[in-house]
């Protein structure tokens, strides 16, 4: 199984993913990682990006989970994974990718984008993914889990929804 942890900027993804990959063993991939640096020095001015710009760096996703699936390895990448159609391309990587969306109020990610730091992603573009994302459809596989829950609760039900067993260690 691929699991796409997905959400605006400051949602928690990153955590999240984190913790699933160490409980399960699966392959871990940050999605900011496959950025080009002119991607990344765009939204740093806080400029977002566009379908094109966007195209490469999803299609560098698509092609590390495609390489995973590939092994028989599972993985988990956040990517922001904003749109239908975003996400139509990373599911393009095998028939096992599952969204995992983590959803919440405006108010409590920009107050999370507010206190964080070191980060290339300004908060004022925190507006503009808002506008974009769609939610999970219904046909779309995968959860839709509130962000305001503990990362360790998110992981939990992720593992659980989707029986994922934790590996052990040793």
């Amino acid at each position: 199984m691929q699991l796409v942890v997905m959400g605006v900027s400051g949602c928690g993804k990153s955590t999240v993913a984190a913790l699933i990959a160490s409980r399960t063993g699966c392959a871990l991939a940050e999605g900011d990682d496959f950025h080009a640096a002119s991607s990344i020095a765009r939204m740093a001015t806080g400029c977002p990006l566009d379908d094109t710009t966007r195209a490469p760096w999803l299609a560098a996703i698509a092609a590390w989970l495609t390489e995973r699936a590939a092994g028989g390895e599972c993985a988990v990448v956040s990517c922001s994974a904003l749109t239908r159609a975003y996400r139509d391309v990373l599911r393009g990587a095998g028939p096992d990718v599952r969204m995992v969306h983590l959803a919440g109020p405006y108010e409590l990610v920009a107050q999370r984008l507010a206190a964080r730091r070191g980060h290339f992603m300004p908060p004022q573009l925190l507006t503009s993914q808002y506008a974009v994302l769609e939610p999970l459809g219904p046909d779309e596989p995968g959860i839709t889990l509130n962000l305001d829950a503990p990362p360790d609760n998110l992981a939990d039900e992720i593992l659980r929804t989707f029986g994922l067993r934790p590996h052990c260690a040793g």
